[in-house]
């Protein structure tokens, strides 16, 4: 198993940028996939970013793409959400999660229900 603990967030005007960390213990952090996903009051839980096992692969959202950068530090069992370029509609509660894709044959994955441990969570919230 692995815990998750976001931190990071907070309120910030349009444009401004902040850096979401997510600090994981248990199980060996680099054995697992990385994904950040977010929900907005109202709405279904979404995909924001994604990170293989060591880094070399990443993957975003149409949405956040150019914005948002996730990056890994296996060292610090950490993964973050550097983002940049703020809006409004980037509100919500961040979330980053884990999943052990070994035996598979992809190394990332935007599929929340592929996603086996999550973290509580971080408000984010932008105005305008």
């Amino acid at each position: 198993q692995v815990q998750l603990v976001e931190s990071g967030g907070g309120s910030v005007q349009t444009g401004d940028s902040l850096r979401l960390s997510c600090a994981a213990s248990g199980r060996k952090f680099s054995d697992y996939c990385m994904g950040w996903f977010r929900q907005a009051p109202g709405k279904e839980r979404e995909f924001v970013a994604t990170i293989s096992w060591n880094g070399d692969v990443t993957y975003y959202a149409d949405s956040v793409k150019g914005r948002f950068t996730i990056a890994r530090d296996n060292a610090r069992n950490t993964v973050y959400l550097q983002m940049n370029s703020l809006k409004p509609e980037d509100t919500a509660v961040y979330y980053c999660a884990a999943t052990d894709l070994r035996s598979s044959i992809v190394v990332v994955t935007i599929n929340l229900d592929e996603y086996d441990y999550w973290g509580q969570g971080t408000q984010v919230t932008v105005s305008s």
